[in-house]
């Protein structure tokens, strides 16, 4: 190999060519002893995740207390403006969630229930269902229930009527009322089958059996044995109870369940402020 070729060596290293230093090294190791800047974590999701957490339990823990404390609230009110017994049992339960309708002042809808109650007079169970209702007071949107009573209140509410009644059996889906009626003197047992109903409010009684002195009989010979009383007894009949119930309560249906009578009720929405609904009402006269 020919010596005319020579290969020249590196220039050797001075202070005016340095050697350059590249900071931070593979997987960010340090090179040549510089270390690489350590990255800032953020912490502010951490924090609005543990508000956001604190606040929803705050919000559960309040509607909690707002449905422990509210039925309370409500049965006192009930038996108060009903001048019931101190020890009255009634359940209280209030549909949706609580907090935006305590805010907004009224509560969608409110259920009241009771075993027994007695209300002028008529003791049965009672359901009902308000809406609408106002904490600051005022008047229900509306309210509607059943009550249900058994033989002898069915009884007490046909004591108005010109019927020989002396006891009423319930019988799905009949009431059969039984007594007696003088004919010449003699005292005749009679007994009357009825399908009660309701008729604009009124309680309807429509005949669908007789047995006079314990033999079944037809119309027609009710009519031409008992007279006018006869006659009575083979049509359908309307009774008013109104004078036996609060004004502020309308019948609006009526049939027989077993030994109990289930009446379904509507009731006027400023029950809630006026205190005459509360009373009797009254029926037409004559």
């Amino acid at each position: 190999m020919s010596d005319d070729n020579h290969t020249l060596p590196y220039p050797a290293a001075d202070s005016e060519h340095p050697t350059l230093v590249i900071p931070g090294g593979k997987d960010g190791a340090p090179v040549d002893g510089v270390a690489a800047p350590a990255r800032k974590r953020k912490r502010w999701p951490w924090v609005l995740l543990i508000v956001v957490v604190v606040l929803a339990a705050l919000v559960v823990a309040a509607e909690l207390i707002a449905r422990a404390v509210l039925p309370g609230i409500v049965r006192g009110i009930v038996i108060e403006q009903l001048d019931l017994p101190a020890d009255q049992e009634l359940a209280v339960e209030a549909d949706g969630i609580l907090l935006p309708q305590l805010i907004g002042g009224t509560l969608d809808s409110l259920h009241l229930s009771t075993d027994s109650v007695t209300l002028e007079g008529i003791t049965g169970a009672v359901d009902v269902t308000a809406t609408g209702v106002p904490l600051r007071g005022g008047d229900l949107r509306g309210a509607s229930g059943t009550i249900r009573i058994d033989e002898s209140q069915f009884t007490d509410l046909l004591s108005d009527t010109d019927l020989p009644i002396d006891t009423v059996t319930l019988d799905t889906p009949n009431a059969t009322v039984a007594g007696s009626v003088s004919v010449l003197g003699i005292a005749i047992p009679i007994s009357l089958t009825v399908t009660p109903g309701v008729a604009e409010g009124d309680l309807e009684l429509t005949p669908v059996g007789l047995t006079i002195g314990g033999l079944e009989v037809d119309a027609d010979q009710v009519g031409s044995t008992l007279g006018a009383l006869g006659e009575r007894l083979t049509e359908t009949q309307r009774i008013c109870i109104a004078n036996q119930l609060p004004a502020g309560i309308t019948l609006t249906d009526l049939e027989i369940d077993g030994a109990e009578a289930v009446i379904d009720v509507d009731v006027d929405g400023a029950i809630a402020t006026d205190e005459s609904l509360l009373e009797k009402g009254t029926c037409p006269q004559g």
